[in-house]
């Protein structure tokens, strides 16, 4: 057989790749301001199997303590790095392949640390559509096109012309013009002109929207009304304007452009780089540079700058989806108690279950709320208390919420918690799998009322049964980059479900599917075993589950909580890999893990001397100091106490509401411009960035959270028509109409 031998490209760009690691970890260590070693530390946790929650809470001392944030920054930089390289190798194999790898070329390619960069670098050489240049190169005018572009002093490119005239070239001015189309596009295609364009366009493009002539009138291209004669700088533009008339174009309602006030100021800068003297070939190579500005780079540089101004916008979108998500799953549980839910119903009236206190259906019924059908619904509701006793009524916040609160409140039932519950979301889990799965045998209806009481017992249960985009958070969720979306929210639900913890013996396959090392496979797996042995006596009893393997157990076992388990780590957020750690803790002590956990005087006594349980290269001082953290509240739930929140009385509907009011609300949803709020009246209310505060704020989500209880909200105007309710939390607002 022929030996293989590798050539000189693939021996130099294994080179590279082997350096690159190196490289790698220094570009994403002085990008993130972290240490080389700590970035090092992280990817090789990766390349071992390691997942981000993994990483963050179980080996602080790798790291140097990064937080989930930086450890996926590092993954991100990481992977982008990756397809950085693997674009490079592809532009150096297709280059080398035709024959058009020079030494020069090569080596700017393998340094490129851009992909801006490597694709600038390869725009001359890519395969591409018979251009006007390309036309005028098969016909021969290549030459003259570089003695033009030469520019020497005593060339007459009139003259030179006349010596290229052929079958496909008819006269002097159709050879020029020829060299011209050629020298136009190498303009285009320079990677310093480009980078120059870019530069300008970044700094000085005017980003301007207009209406589509005869769409002036169109119901739905009124949605854009706002942007039918707009321009503003765009690099200043917000992200949701952005946004708002890239919609607006792609649905054809809207014409945008983007681009420099002054193409002069453009063709000056490429003329300042290319343009050697004042001859006659140099104002020859002039028009050519003008003819490339407009004809080939404007067009091209204004692609460009969409594209980054969309992605800008996108990132700024998911950043504030992903937060809005994190407060939502991140929202105060009722906890494990009994709960009547009922999903709000006009027509065909309000649906009602009752739930014991892990989320279980017990019974389900329909109620009529309207005048003739109240006594009857209110004795059904006092029924069901008394058969059922439950802790909490949890009421959907849809249509007739307010108007089934009030019948619910004027039942004057004690020691019963009535709270409002966002029900965003509820239909479609009620048809999707999970819901069959766990309801199959129930109509959606009843389905979407169970969801609406387990929301109110565990939101984050509840909620990760739900695809992220369907639970009514954020903004154009449909505009921004899915790939990018998904993986933001992805890492958000994992992050808060880790953090949490689950229950392994009554969590569902999908909260299972969120924990660290695990997939919907091996969670599913977790669930059949558990169906077939009964509950898990023991975190070491996982390790008898199929494809669970070593790996997997070591990257979930401290997630996964078993509350009564003999060894009573189980239930806490200690690895097993520490719990031998633990018990040498205790015996320093005399005492057993138990009595570390009961008694406070014992910790005390231990973390005066944390430091002579260090292991060397192994676990040191934040390890340590979780353990100690973790004995006091042992499994603790990181989210907030349950709150109850009440509605003002006074107003059901926007028709109740005047300027002056000042109401109680909750937090639905927060924008880059802004924050909606609940107000009780099926229509939220906006309060602008310019009204949260006295003081100048630009970024809404660091004063408010979705779930957040405002107490006093006030109402500054009011649109019934158009059903616009615009609110104010500045105190200046609040007392003048005090005053």
């Amino acid at each position: 057989m022929k030996e293989l031998k590798p050539s000189a490209h693939g021996f130099k760009f294994l080179i590279f790749i082997m350096d690159a690691n190196i490289n790698f970890i220094n570009l994403i260590a002085e990008e993130l301001n972290l240490k080389p070693e700590q970035v090092g530390a992280v990817l090789k946790l990766f390349d071992e199997g390691c997942t981000v929650p993994f990483i963050a809470r179980y080996r602080k001392e790798a790291t140097g303590s990064l937080d989930e944030v930086l450890i996926t920054a590092v993954r991100d930089k990481n992977l982008k790095l990756i397809e950085l390289n693997k674009r490079r190798d592809a532009i150096l194999k297709s280059l080398q392949e035709r024959g058009l790898l020079t030494q020069e070329l090569e080596q700017n390619i393998l340094t490129a640390q851009s992909l801006t960069q490597l694709e600038d670098l390869y725009l001359p050489f890519r395969p591409k559509r018979r251009t006007r240049a390309l036309i005028a190169i098969e016909n021969g005018l290549k030459p003259l096109a570089e003695l033009i572009f030469n520019q020497d002093l005593d060339f007459n490119p009139e003259q030179a012309a006349n010596n290229f005239i052929n079958e496909n070239i008819k006269d002097i001015d159709d050879a020029l013009s020829g060299a011209c189309d050629i020298i136009a596009e190498q303009v285009s295609e320079d990677a310093d002109a480009r980078y120059a364009m870019r530069k300008l366009f970044a700094r000085r493009a005017i980003l301007k929207s207009t209406c589509v002539k005869g769409k002036e009138s169109d119901q739905e291209a009124l949605n854009y009304k706002d942007y039918f004669e707009y321009a503003r700088q765009a690099a200043s533009m917000p992200s949701h304007q952005v946004l708002a008339i890239f919609r607006g174009e792609r649905e054809g309602f809207l014409n945008v452009t983007a681009a420099p006030p002054d193409d002069n100021e453009a063709i000056a800068i490429l003329k300042s780089r290319f343009i050697k003297n004042n001859s006659q070939a140099a104002k020859l190579a002039a028009l050519a540079i003008e003819d490339s500005y407009k004809r080939l780079l404007k067009s091209s540089i204004e692609t460009e700058l969409r594209n980054a101004l969309k992605k800008r916008a996108d990132l700024e979108a998911i950043k504030i989806f992903a937060g809005n998500l994190r407060e939502l799953l991140m929202a105060a549980p009722l906890g494990q108690k009994a709960v009547l839910a009922i999903d709000p119903g006009i027509r065909t009236g309000c649906k009602v279950v009752c739930l014991d206190a892990q989320g279980k259906l017990l019974y389900h019924t329909v109620i009529f709320i309207n005048n003739n059908n109240l006594l009857q619904a209110a004795e059904i509701i006092k029924e069901l208390i008394n058969k059922y006793k439950p802790e909490a009524i949890a009421i959907g916040n849809g249509t007739a919420g307010r108007e089934t609160e009030s019948f619910i409140r004027d039942l004057n039932l004690e020691n019963i918690i009535v709270a409002s519950v966002n029900e965003s979301g509820a239909s479609v889990y009620s048809a999707s799998e999970a819901a069959r799965r766990e309801l199959g045998e129930y109509d959606v209806t009843v389905r979407g009322a169970v969801s609406i009481g387990r929301r109110l017992i565990d939101p984050m249960a509840e909620l990760v049964k739900i695809e992220p985009k369907s639970i009514g958070v954020g903004q154009y969720q449909h505009d921004v980059d899915q790939k990018e979306l998904k993986q933001a929210l992805d890492d958000i639900v994992i992050s808060c479900v880790n953090a949490v913890g689950v229950n392994v013996n009554t969590a569902s396959p999908e909260i299972l599917a969120y924990i660290s090392g695990l997939n919907k496979n091996t969670a599913s797996q977790i669930i059949k075993y558990r169906d077939e042995n009964g509950a898990f006596k023991s975190r070491d009893e996982l390790k008898k589950v199929p494809r669970l393997g070593p790996k997997s157990f070591e990257q979930c076992a401290g997630f996964l909580r078993i509350l009564n388990s003999e060894n009573i780590l189980d239930a806490s957020a200690v690895h097993p890999e520490n719990y031998k750690l633990v018990e040498q803790m205790a015996a320093s002590l005399n005492c057993s893990v138990k009595d570390l956990i009961k008694k406070p005087e014992l910790r005390l006594k231990l973390k005066a001397n944390l430091d002579k349980f260090i292991i060397k290269d192994k676990v040191g001082l934040p390890t340590l100091q979780d353990i100690l953290s973790e004995l006091e509240r042992p499994g603790r739930d990181p989210r907030a106490e349950f709150k109850v929140f009440n509605f003002s009385p006074d107003v059901h509907d926007i028709s109740d509401l005047k300027p002056g009011m000042i109401l109680p609300g909750i937090i639905t949803n927060v924008t880059a411009f802004g924050a909606f709020i609940d107000i009780g009246v099926h229509q939220d209310g906006l309060i602008h960035v310019s009204k949260i505060a006295d003081k100048f704020i630009d970024n809404a989500s660091a004063y408010l959270k979705p779930g957040q209880q405002i107490n006093a909200a006030l109402i500054t105007d009011v649109d019934a028509n158009r059903r616009r309710i615009s609110l104010s939390l500045r105190k200046s607002d609040l007392n003048k109409y005090k005053n």
